[in-house]
């Protein structure tokens, strides 16, 4: 069995997903504390796979997750593209394509346990000390900083990353970056 999947070997899928950033009030970030693969144990924001089959775009798919996860139906104009992340073999099990969207404003969700995982409310500054996906606190955390908005009422930039997962190394390159207004 070869260690490097070929193009189009069905072995190694491509996946397509978004991850959703919801801040509240007080600029916290609500977080999922995974009980499923990928990611067990660890947190991410809310987020899932896109209904391929259905046609689902990136946005539907980002407002669909909110919806599930966190109970809270965020209109359409409030989900704000913020990047795209490419993960090349992560976990040696496939290609992942993630759309990255910022619910413009605060929103407000209960902490709670769902069939997901648990739900919560984390400080910017308490990220450091969480359970992360290795990518998530090296690579994805950093850039999202940088796609702050820089004053209130400003815009949130974007970025672009690719991933190299392979051999259990983390490489990267960022193809696009763009600070927050």
């Amino acid at each position: 069995m070869p260690t490097h999947a070929l193009p189009g070997d069905p072995a190694m899928p491509y996946r397509i997903a978004c991850l959703c950033d919801l801040r509240d009030e007080a600029g916290r970030i609500l977080l999922l504390r995974r009980l499923k693969a990928p990611n067990l144990g660890l947190c991410s924001p809310i987020g899932g796979k896109l209904d391929i089959a259905h046609g689902e775009s990136p946005a539907a798919c980002a407002r669909r997750e909110i919806l599930e996860e966190a109970g809270i139906d965020v209109p359409m104009e409030r989900i704000h593209l913020i990047g795209l992340v490419s993960e090349q073999e992560f976990e040696g099990k496939g290609h992942w394509l993630m759309f990255v969207y910022r619910v413009l404003g605060p929103v407000w969700v209960e902490p709670r346990d769902m069939r997901e995982g648990r739900l919560d409310w984390f400080a910017p500054h308490e990220l450091d000390a969480l359970p992360l996906p290795e990518t998530d606190r090296r690579i994805i955390w950093p850039l999202m900083r940088e796609t702050e908005a820089r004053t209130p009422g400003g815009v949130p930039g974007f970025f672009a990353v690719h991933i190299d997962c392979r051999d259990g190394n983390l490489r990267w390159s960022v193809e696009q970056q763009t600070p927050g207004t």
